[in-house]
């Protein structure tokens, strides 16, 4: 996408930028407790948030920059595949209902900030403890740097040349995150959320005027889909199991991540979390309008060399200047977010689960939190770094490497609340396995997410996290059995 300087937009773009920057600064003195020098404080902000902060944060942190980018990228480049972000949302709040609260419970009852203290804390085990939270601090990593992808396809759409803007804009995330904690991006989520619904309804309601309607829109696509071969506005019978399998894969994964379990913990009760699983599917509406999109870069006749381009095209071609930078100011925000929140989530396992465990047994809260603070600023720097001397789509295969492996965590994490039948050694046992086998898998599947099987009309795919994670599974099941048929009866008295 080629663009030259747009005064307007880059006005109203640098307008909200700069306040949302003062409110990450302000919100170290909001809620303000004693000190921020606790990670119940910095790392979680003091487990007092309530519904509508709650509603929120988690919004803003699992609805990313990335997803306004990549979901309608998709769509543009597949057709009705690109849908499957729709039924996974949807999988993933009943889940959210049903475990969360027990484990923020459990967090809250026994004073845990990661879920690798949870494992450590069920299965009295150092090694589960460790894979559990080296697996969160890998698979968060990639992440952070598709928020960048996000924020970096948003500033080129406004003909900002070259990397020293996005560079100024993370290090001005990272020092309000390090003075401010959680806090900040809690705070800074009501803006970003806001302007995310004003330019979603505004594009929705508006493109598809210009575009001659929502007929036109779908009927654009389907042609230039038929034109090229492949995708369709409608799924293939080949994509069924494809399409099911990814969307279960991903509701599964999608709050086993660091930053999604700290907005959990970081909530004030149990009920909390469950007034949220209810109310947050009003982002899934949101998520299938922003769907819609690619579609209609079909029907506005774009032309890309790079289908993350097919938003911010949408908006430089069809509306003013001043909206359009509104629009764009409304992506990076939504990178600011996940990506503080996602740092403060591998910074609080490093300091909590490798810091203290290994290196500083006897840290203070205070040690404990400046080493979480310095963490977060490393790992802003790191993400940053792969953005700039590393190919796109090294951040790309590694993010979809990450949810596969952040998946294997979830027998460790999750069927302890439900069973006591699982052992450590099972359980660590089955995570390597799925993690080293699906490693493998996806390196055989040129790092796609999908694994197809058979031939010809009888081809299918299934997602790749979910093969590993039953093989995860069986060697968990596998390994517990015969430790359990080694270990001696109990002594009759």
């Amino acid at each position: 996408m080629t663009s030259g300087l747009d005064i307007p937009a880059l006005v109203v773009f640098v307008f909200f930028f700069a306040l949302v920057t003062v409110m990450g600064f302000v919100a170290a003195h909001w809620r303000r407790p004693r000190t921020l020098a606790h990670l119940d404080e910095w790392g979680l902000g003091g487990r007092q948030f309530g519904t509508w902060i709650t509603w929120f944060l988690v919004g803003g942190d699992f609805y990313t920059a990335y997803t306004v980018i990549a979901v309608p990228a998709l769509v543009f480049a597949t057709g009705a595949f690109g849908f499957f972000a729709l039924p996974y949302t949807i999988i993933v709040f009943p889940f959210v209902f049903a475990v969360m609260p027990l484990l923020w419970k459990i967090a809250k009852d026994n004073g845990y900030v990661t879920a690798a203290d949870l494992v450590r804390g069920r299965y009295n085990s150092r090694a589960l403890e460790l894979a559990v939270a080296a697996t969160g601090v890998v698979a968060t990593m990639p992440y952070i740097a598709l928020q960048l992808i996000g924020m970096a396809a948003a500033m080129h759409a406004l003909g900002i040349p070259g990397e020293a803007p996005l560079i100024i804009a993370f290090l001005i995330l990272a020092f309000y995150t390090y003075s401010s904690g959680l806090r900040a991006p809690a705070l800074i989520a009501f803006v970003k959320d806001i302007m995310i619904y004003i330019v979603v309804f505004v594009a929705i309601a508006f493109i598809p005027i210009k575009l001659g309607g929502y007929e036109a829109v779908f009927a654009a696509a389907d042609a230039a889909f038929k034109a090229k071969g492949s995708g369709g506005i409608l799924l293939a019978p080949t994509q069924y199991a494809a399409y099911a399998t990814l969307a279960l894969g991903s509701a599964l994964a999608g709050f086993m991540y660091p930053h999604t379990l700290t907005a959990i913990f970081a909530s004030s009760g149990a009920n909390t979390i469950r007034k949220n699983a209810m109310l947050l599917p009003a982002y899934t509406i949101l998520l299938g309008l922003i769907a819609l999109l690619g579609y209609m870069g079909h029907a506005a006749g774009l032309k890309l060399t790079n289908n993350n381009d097919v938003v911010p095209a949408l908006f430089k071609t069809l509306f003013p200047g001043w909206f359009a930078g509104f629009a764009f100011a409304a992506i990076a925000i939504a990178a600011l977010v996940p990506a503080a929140v996602m740092s403060i989530g591998a910074s609080n396992l490093f300091a909590r689960n490798f810091w203290k465990a290994y290196v500083d047994p006897n840290a203070t809260p205070q040690a404990e939190a400046k080493v979480a603070k310095i963490t977060s600023l490393l790992v802003k720097v790191g993400a940053l770094l792969v953005i700039i001397f590393l190919p796109t789509q090294f951040a790309l295969d590694l993010q979809l490497l990450g949810g596969m492996w952040i998946l294997q965590t979830f027998p460790a994490l999750v069927f302890g609340l439900f069973t006591s039948w699982l052992v450590a050694e099972g359980l660590l046992a089955g995570w390597a396995a799925g993690f080293l086998g699906g490693t493998i898998l996806a390196w055989s599947d040129d790092f796609k997410p999908l694994h197809w099987f058979g031939t010809g009309a009888d081809r299918f795919a299934i997602y790749s996290g979910l093969l590993a994670l039953a093989l995860n599974i069986v060697v968990a099941s596998a390994v517990t059995a015969l430790v359990r048929a080694r270990r001696p009866a109990p002594t009759e008295i």
